[in-house]
């Protein structure tokens, strides 16, 4: 039931009743005095309340929307202080974690110790058995070399590595030997094995047909009576690779070695 103002009539005219200088209305059979200027500042307060709890409101549910997938709260948290116990106790800290890290590192790498070794003895077998069949089945050696092929795989087989799986042979400098007949392409066994044998400043000591010339080993010059010469260190090295070669040279080749 609405209230409406209690009035007065006075010559003819009609007045709202004042009490305390407010108006009077009446609430069913209750007066009631209201205060328009009081009421009035109360609404704005009222206003101005409304809007700053409107804006925590907003926040909050900004805030709550950053939770839209959890839907047990209670497990949220309960796995939130877990983490933080976890923190504060230190359970692992960094140093801890390098620890085990290595620990477990050291572990792998000695349980397949022998299995690398293994596995490098048996690359470097397969290399030298790679190498050493070449030499073994080399045309060159075969025609123009006088000197076994284990000889000849005990002064140049360091010259020859394999790489990609295939024979790559390098000069005294390490730098490829490239083929002269296949521009770009690296010189197969024979070929490199023949420069590099060209390049020996004792060649003619090694090659077939040139043993007996004069000329002896080129670079090394001619003793008395036309004997080929061979320094000492080569000498011995042919003599560690092949003794009776070595003795050969001395008894029937007339070999003379200098210092």
């Amino acid at each position: 039931m609405a209230m409406e103002p209690k009035t007065v009539e006075i010559d003819g005219k009609t007045y709202m009743e004042m009490q305390d200088g407010k108006p009077v209305y009446m609430d069913g059979d209750r007066e009631v005095a209201l205060d328009p200027v009081g009421m009035h500042s109360k609404i704005g307060e009222l206003n101005r309340e409304g809007a700053t709890r409107r804006k925590v409101i907003e926040k909050l549910e900004a805030d709550l929307s950053n939770f839209a997938d959890i839907d047990d709260p209670a497990a949220a948290k309960k796995a939130l202080e877990t983490i933080k116990n976890f923190d504060q106790k230190k359970l692992v800290d960094a140093g801890e974690v390098e620890r085990i890290k290595a620990e477990a590192i050291r572990a792998v790498e000695d349980k397949y110790k022998p299995q690398v070794e293994e596995l490098g003895t048996l690359k470097t077998q397969l290399i030298q058995e790679k190498i050493g069949n070449a030499f073994a089945q080399s045309k060159f050696i075969q025609e123009k070399v006088a000197v076994p092929p284990d000889m000849i795989q005990k002064t140049f087989g360091d010259q020859f590595a394999v790489e990609d799986g295939r024979l790559v042979a390098k000069d005294k400098h390490g730098n490829p030997i490239f083929s002269t007949s296949n521009p770009g392409d690296h010189a197969d066994f024979d070929e490199a094995l023949e420069r590099i044998v060209e390049a020996y400043p004792y060649r003619d000591n090694i090659l077939k047909g040139r043993q007996q010339e004069g000329g002896g080993a080129r670079g090394a010059g001619n003793g008395a009576g036309g004997k080929n010469r061979v320094t000492r260190t080569e000498f011995e090295r042919i003599a560690a690779a092949d003794p009776a070669r070595a003795r050969q040279m001395l008894t029937k080749d007339g070999i003379e070695v200098v210092d």
